[in-house]
C-alpha cells in the first residue's frame, strides 16, 4: 500500500516501553537460566561425578560462546532483520536448554551450553538493538530502565526457583523451565514487535570474526585450565600465549579493516570507552559473587539448594529495589560521581562477604547481599546507559556488538577468577577440599578488583552523559 505520493508509508513507531517489556522476556530467560544454574551447580557436580569448582567450565563455556559470537550479531541483525534474528535466537536458546537437560556427562553439557551461548549471543545484543532503534536520546535512560526491570525478574526468581526445582525434581528441571518461557517469548515477539526490514551492511569481516573468536577461545581455554593439572603440562600456558598473539593480530586487523568485526574507533568516545573498558574491570570483579555465594552456602555451610537459593536471590531483590531511583540519582549527581562512588561501595559490599561464617544467621547474610545488590544495580544501569549516551544512531549496531562482547566476557572472567582463587587458596594451604577460608579469599579478590575501577571513572569530565542523565554542572 502507498500514500498519495506513491511512496510506502513509514512503519509506525512502537511504544518503547512495550518493546522493552517484550524483548526483556529474552533477558528474563537468560538471567533465569544463569542464576538458577549457579544454585544447581553442586547437585550437577555430584550427578556428573565432577568437583564443584571444576564444573565452572559449564558456566564459562556458555559465557565464552556468548562472547565469541556476539561480534557477528550486529551484522546478522542488519542483514536478516533484527526481529527475525531475535526470534531465531530465542528458538536456538530454548532447544539448547533441552539438550542441557538431557546431558549425561560434562562434555555433553559443555557442548549444549556452547549452543545456548550461540543463541544468547544473537538474542541479547539484538534485543538491545531493537529497543535503541525505537527511542530518542532523551528517552534512553527511561527505556533502559524498562528493559532491565523485567529482566531482573530472572535473577530474583532464579536462585529460589533453581533451589526448589533441584531439591524437588533434580537439576535437569532447571533447564526444562526455559521451554515454556521461550515459547511465550516467541509468541509475544511475533505478535507485538514491529518488523525490522533487512539492510545491506556490506560483506562481513570474516577474518576479523575468526581472529577475535579464536583469540577469545584460546584465552579462556588457558585461563580455565592453567594450574589445574587437567591438561598436559605447558598446554594451558601455550593457549594463553597463542590467545594474546592472535588477539594482537585481531586488534591490528580491525583497526585497518573498512567494516571491522569490532569497531575499536568507538573507544575514541570517552563515555563509551569508560563504560566498556573500565566497566569490564568492575563487571569481572562483581562476577565472582553469583558463583561463590550459592557454593559457599551449600559446600561450606551445608545448607540445601533451596536454602541457598532463597538467600542468594537477595542480591537481585536489592537490584530491583534500586531501579526506580536510578534516574533521579543520576540527574542529581551525574554519571561521573555515581559510577565512581558506586565502584567503591560495590567493592566494599563484596569484600565484606569474606566475613561470612556458619555462625552467621541466614537473615543477616540475606541483608548484606541485598545491600550489595543495591550498589551493583546502580552501577550496572549507569554503565549500560552511559555506554550509548554519545554513540551516533548509525553506529549503534557496531556499539551494541562491541559492548555486548565485553559485557559477556567479564562474567566469564569473573567465574574463572573465582575458581582460580578457590583452588589457589586450597593449594597454598595444602588441601584438596575447599574450606570457608578459600571462599573468603575469593570475595576479597573480587571486591578489590571492583574498587580498582573507581580511580578511572573519576577521570571523566563532570558533564559526561549529561544529555541522557539531565544532570547540570554548576558554573
Amino acid at each position: 500500500m502507498t500514500d498519495s505520493t506513491g511512496a510506502a508509508p513509514a512503519p509506525p513507531r512502537a511504544d518503547p516501553r512495550l518493546v522493552a517489556a517484550i524483548v526483556a522476556s529474552a533477558l528474563f530467560m537468560q538471567n533465569l537460566d544463569s542464576s538458577a544454574v549457579m544454585t544447581a551447580l553442586p547437585a550437577m557436580a555430584r550427578d556428573l561425578g565432577e568437583e564443584p569448582a571444576r564444573l565452572g567450565v559449564a558456566i564459562t563455556s556458555y559465557l565464552v560462546a556468548l562472547t565469541v559470537f556476539i561480534p557477528l550479531s550486529g551484522w546478522v541483525a542488519d542483514r536478516l532483520g533484527a526481529k527475525r534474528v531475535f526470534m531465531g535466537a530465542i528458538t536456538l536458546f530454548t532447544l539448547a536448554s533441552l539438550l542441557c537437560a538431557r546431558a549425561t556427562g560434562l562434555p555433553e553439557m559443555v557442548g549444549a551450553r556452547v549452543l545456548q551461548g550461540l543463541g544468547g549471543a544473537m538474542m541479547v545484543p539484538v534485543a538491545r538493538l531493537l529497543l535503541l532503534r525505537q527511542v530518542r536520546k532523551e528517552e534512553m535512560l527511561s527505556a533502559m530502565a524498562w528493559l532491565t526491570m523485567p529482566a531482573l525478574l530472572g535473577p530474583i526468581s532464579g536462585p529460589p526457583l533453581g533451589g526448589f526445582l533441584t531439591d524437588a525434581f533434580g537439576w535437569r528441571s532447571v533447564f526444562l523451565i526455559n521451554l515454556p518461557i521461550g515459547a511465550l517469548g516467541l509468541v509475544l515477539v511475533a505478535w507485538k514487535i514491529p518488523p525490522a526490514p533487512p539492510a545491506d551492511p556490506g560483506p562481513p569481516d570474516r577474518a576479523g570474526m575468526l581472529l577475535i573468536g579464536l583469540a577469545l577461545a584460546l584465552l579462556m581455554f588457558g585461563l580455565e585450565t592453567v594450574g589445574r593439572g587437567v591438561m598436559p603440562a605447558g598446554l594451558p600456558e601455550a593457549g594463553l600465549l597463542a590467545g594474546l598473539l592472535v588477539g594482537w593480530a585481531a586488534v591490528r586487523h580491525c583497526r585497518r579493516a573498512r567494516r571491522p568485526a569490532v569497531d575499536f574507533s568507538l573507544l575514541r568516545i570517552p563515555s563509551f570507552h569508560q563504560a566498556a573498558i573500565v566497566g569490564s574491570l568492575f563487571r569481572t570483579g562483581a562476577g565472582v559473587t553469583p558463583f561463590l555465594v550459592p557454593m559457599l552456602l551449600q559446600v561450606g555451610f551445608g545448607h540445601s539448594a533451596s536454602e541457598a537459593g532463597m538467600v542468594s536471590f537477595a542480591t537481585a531483590l536489592g537490584a530491583l529495589a534500586m531501579k526506580p531511583i536510578v534516574r533521579p540519582i543520576l540527574r542529581r549527581f551525574g554519571f561521573r560521581t555515581v559510577i565512581t562512588a558506586g565502584a567503591l561501595l560495590a567493592g566494599a559490599s563484596i569484600a565484606v562477604c569474606a566475613a561470612f561464617s556458619a555462625a552467621w544467621p541466614l537473615p543477616a547474610i540475606f541483608a548484606v547481599l541485598a545491600l550489595g545488590g543495591l550498589f551493583r544495580s546502580l552501577q550496572f544501569t549507569a554503565l549500560n546507559t552511559l555506554a550509548f549516551a554519545d554513540v551516533p544512531q548509525q553506529r549503534l549496531s557496531a556499539a551494541t556488538s562491541f559492548f555486548g562482547t565485553l559485557q559477556q566476557l567479564s562474567p566469564a572472567l569473573g567465574v574463572v577468577l573465582a575458581t582460580a582463587t578457590l583452588e589457589a587458596s586450597a593449594a597454598l594451604a595444602g588441601r584438596h577440599a575447599l574450606s570457608v577460608g578459600d571462599f573468603a579469599a575469593g570475595f576479597l579478590v573480587g571486591g578489590a578488583l571492583v574498587a580498582a575501577s573507581a580511580p578511572f571513572f573519576a577521570r571523566l569530565p563532570p558533564d559526561t552523559g549529561a544529555a541522557v542523565s539531565g544532570h547540570r554542572v554548576a558554573g
